[in-house]
Parts: structure tokens; C-alpha cells; sequence
């Protein structure tokens, strides 16, 4: 799932982002009102989490803009805690207001608790052989067996599923799992790989995860 942070302040942007990037979201940042709307109505976004005091464009107008166009869930994350803040926040579209400071637990709580509820987001459990990804609950398992995957290693394993099939190199999974360049002197890719098999591959007969060497990994289905 992919997330809009749309927030002028550099150190709150990086501390929403980071965490929500170890839960296996993909979360992009915009620093002002026109650069947010932009991406929010040019990009298919799953939640926009919004600021209210930005440069340009401020958060109201933002989100007057985006209702115009679509219904994109939106949490605002403001420092502005009066009572009327939140009832007008609420009343031009928001799904939800938390106020700033905010423990980053309740603000993933929150987050988690919009997605669920969103109409776009009731996809359907994605299978691929025994196993079986479902995004809502972001559940997996495999022949049966529930397997606990950490928040990198869901988003590890919903990206190659995605791509089943196709060849995977470690600069598309940097890039794309962990929103970085590749550095081929790192093995993060690698690590992360080697901890994603032993948890749905090493127990298993049928291997799912392959190596193609000097280019990166394939998911799909092989003979033992």
C-alpha cells in the first residue's frame, strides 16, 4: 500500500516516514500544498496523512482540491488541537484528525484502522501455489501454516508476488521495498531475502524463491 505524507516539517516527515516504511508501506513526501496535490491526484495513493499549516497550499485547501477530484482517505496530522480545527478537518472529508504530538503507535493504529475500512482497499488474498497473502488483514500462510513475517519482510514477499514470474534484480527491490538505491557494496537485499525463505521456503518442499546469479531473484514454481 502507498502512503502521502504532505508535511513541511523535515523532522516530523522523516520520523512518520521511517516508521511507516519498517511497517512495508511504500511512503512518499511532499514538502508543500501545490507539490502535495499534485502527487495526491497524478498518483494512486491509499492514504494521503496531511498537515494543516503548509506552505502554499494549506492543508483545507489540499483537501477541497483532492475532494474535488476523488475520495482518497485522509488523515490529518496537525498541531492545531482546537475543537473547531477538527470538527472543519472532519467536515471537508477528512476520515480522521490526530493531533500533534502523537505516540507513533496511535498514529499506526489509525492508519491501519482507515485502510480497513477503505472500499478501495478490500482486495483479494493473492495465492500464488500453496501460499497466500491477504492484504487487508496482511496475513500469510502457507498450506495451512500462518507464518509471522515482519513489517520489511510482508513487503518483500507482496512485491514478488506481485511479480511472480518476472526477474527481480536488487536495484528494483531496493527500490522499491526499501525506497533506496541500490549500493552493491550493501547486502541488505540479500539479508532480507535469506530471512524471507526461511520462513516460506525452508519449511517447505517447493521452493519458491530463486536465486538468478549476478542479477537478483525470481518468484515462481520449480521442481524440488
Amino acid at each position: 500500500m502507498r502512503i502521502l505524507i504532505v508535511e513541511d516539517e523535515p523532522k516530523t516527515a522523516a520520523y512518520v516516514r521511517k516508521g511507516l516504511t519498517e511497517q512495508g508501506y511504500v511512503v512518499d513526501v511532499a514538502s508543500d500544498g501545490f507539490d502535495g496535490l499534485h502527487l495526491a491526484t497524478t498518483s494512486n495513493y491509499d492514504l494521503v496523512l496531511l498537515d494543516v499549516m503548509l506552505p502554499g497550499l494549506n492543508g483545507w485547501e489540499l483537501l477541497e482540491g483532492l475532494r474535488e477530484r476523488q475520495a482518497t482517505p485522509v488523515l490529518f496530522l496537525s498541531a492545531r488541537d482546537e475543537v473547531e480545527d477538527r470538527v472543519k478537518g472532519l467536515k471537508l472529508g477528512a476520515d480522521d484528525y490526530l493531533v500533534k504530538p502523537f505516540a507513533f503507535s496511535e498514529l499506526l493504529a489509525r492508519v491501519q484502522n482507515i485502510l480497513r475500512r477503505a472500499p478501495q482497499q478490500r482486495e483479494q488474498p493473492l495465492r500464488f501455489a500453496d501460499l497466500e497473502v491477504d492484504p487487508l488483514r496482511r496475513r500469510v500462510s502457507r498450506a495451512g501454516d500462518r507464518i509471522d513475517l515482519t513489517g520489511k519482510e510482508y513487503a518483500l514477499l507482496n512485491y514478488f508476488m506481485r511479480h511472480a514470474g518476472e526477474i527481480c534484480s536488487r536495484t528494483l527491490i531496493a527500490e522499491n521495498v526499501w525506497d533506496m538505491n541500490f549500493d552493491s557494496d550493501t547486502n541488505v537485499v540479500d539479508v532480507a531475502v535469506r530471512r524471507l525463505r526461511s520462513k516460506i521456503d525452508d519449511p517447505y518442499a517447493q521452493k519458491l524463491i530463486h536465486t538468478i546469479r549476478g542479477v537478483g531473484y525470481v518468484f515462481d514454481v520449480r521442481s524440488p
